[in-house]
């Protein structure tokens, strides 16, 4: 079996707070999951439609402390087990470790398991968890049941600087915490990895402040769409063209993931990226595959 997937992050809430939003169901409902039931220490549930094979509660609790919560999650009829710790850097400030079992970069890029889409998964709900501690809108859940790839997002910035941070190599590098290389133009390139990780894919239609779209072959296609929204900006991303039977979800959610950190690029004055590994967006080499 392969190395458990790991996940760190930096939280800028004091190490109760955090343990009390992993702990608390209500809590749980805002970040993480359509449904949770928590009556620790035998009692800690989620599910729904936002949750890998959601139809039902896989969780069992197996340790919880103070700075600890484990807990075994069957997954494609294995038993993973998920560790979350906590870290006290500072008064207002803590670190959170994420590792799960069972998880195969394989799987991610052939889809062949649900807990391929695992890291991703937990980024997206890792970035809202960081949003729900400092009381910021949250980003959008998947919808794991549908394969309508579809969001929009509010982004407090002008449509302008929103579209330089899309298409700006360095830019788009800093806020989804992975290199990306990107030629801005109709026929440029669109790397993730870097224009040196392999093969690319091709933007085929821009209109600067306003569209992008980029084709990344039997993937499909991914758009984003800009608009203004009284001084701020409405992006709404597709991802289309891909296989109905098999949604890409795991590209779907490090997407999402990525957008989380997008709005904190523009929003916050003294903005750094939340993950605390290069990899930890959710955005790897196999992602970027997957593609």
């Amino acid at each position: 079996m392969s190395e458990p997937m790991k996940l760190r992050v930096r939280l800028a809430a004091p190490i109760k707070a955090v343990h009390h939003a992993l702990t608390d169901a209500v809590s749980l409902r805002a970040w993480l999951a359509e449904h949770a039931e928590v009556g620790l220490p035998h009692r800690y549930a989620f599910w729904g439609r936002d949750t890998p094979e959601g139809d039902a509660p896989h969780q069992c609790p197996l340790h919880v402390d103070d700075r600890t919560l484990r807990f075994s999650w069957l997954l494609d009829g294995e038993d993973t087990t998920v560790e979350i710790r906590l870290e006290e850097e500072g008064p207002d400030s803590t670190v959170l470790t994420l590792s799960q079992t069972h998880f195969d970069y394989q799987e991610m890029i052939t889809g062949s398991s649900i807990r391929g889409v695992l890291q991703t998964y937990w980024s997206l709900a890792i970035a809202n968890l960081a949003d729900h501690l400092e009381d910021r809108e949250l980003t959008l859940r998947p919808d794991l049941t549908s394969p309508d790839l579809k969001g929009q997002f509010v982004i407090d910035a002008s449509p302008e600087a929103v579209f330089d941070s899309l298409v700006d190599s360095e830019k788009v590098s800093r806020w989804f915490n992975f290199p990306v290389g990107i030629e801005p133009h109709v026929g440029g390139r669109y790397a993730i990895g870097g224009f040196d990780a392999g093969p690319a894919a091709k933007i085929i239609d821009l209109d600067p402040g306003h569209t992008m779209t980029v084709d990344w072959g039997d993937s499909g296609v991914t758009t984003w769409e800009l608009e203004d929204s009284g001084g701020r900006t409405r992006l709404t991303f597709v991802q289309s063209g891909f296989d109905t039977g098999r949604p890409p979800y795991a590209a779907w959610m490090g997407w999402l993931s990525g957008f989380a950190e997008l709005r904190r690029f523009h929003e916050l004055d003294d903005w750094r990226s939340i993950w605390l590994d290069a990899d930890a967006s959710g955005t790897p080499d196999e992602v970027a595959a997957a593609e």
